[in-house]
């Protein structure tokens, strides 16, 4: 028992000496959110990766940057513009989740104050196999509207066949 006294004073003394600070619990929370966005990140890229893979895609973009860093809506396409993939955090910015939207065409955002011009250049776009970033009048699952940034990159297989279309989307003022 004697030990146990000796152990516990001397523990007392070496505590003492050091400077420790503790770390406000809400510091935690903050960390907590993060991380959790990051992870859902990391879920978001490695089901595109498995896209890409079964598709064989050759077009170089940087993934981890969009999703996790710019938090971006991630929509994918197939060829016939039908929703093969749509990130989560589509919910936050127009309501939809995301099985509800798979199988449909990105039309399905639209409405009757789209403007038709952008739409146009947009579809010109996709008939050319090109690039296109554009902002365009979009609507939520409620029918409210929203403006929405939009870079679309067409995607070509080894063979040079287009095989998806991918959108980097966000909500704009």
């Amino acid at each position: 028992m004697k030990e146990f006294r000796e152990y516990d004073a001397a523990a007392q003394r070496f505590y003492e000496t050091l400077s420790l600070q503790s770390i406000p619990v809400v510091a935690w929370d903050i960390y907590s959110l993060k991380y959790d966005k990051v992870k859902g990140g990391l879920e978001e890229l490695q089901g595109i990766k498995e896209i890409a893979t079964t598709n064989n895609w050759t077009s170089s973009f940087n993934l981890p940057e969009e999703i996790l860093d710019k938090e971006h809506v991630v929509v994918i396409t197939d060829a016939q513009l039908r929703i093969v993939h749509a990130t989560k955090n589509m919910k936050q910015m127009n309501g939809y989740d995301v099985a509800e939207v798979l199988g449909n065409k990105p039309k399905m955002f639209q409405g009757p104050d789209t403007c038709q011009e952008t739409s146009n250049a947009i579809r010109s776009a996709i008939i050319e196999q090109k690039p296109f970033e554009a902002t365009v009048l979009n609507y939520r699952k409620d029918k409210s509207t929203y403006k929405c940034w939009i870079k679309g990159l067409p995607i070509f297989n080894a063979e040079g066949l287009l095989v998806n279309f991918i959108a980097f989307e966000k909500e704009v003022a």
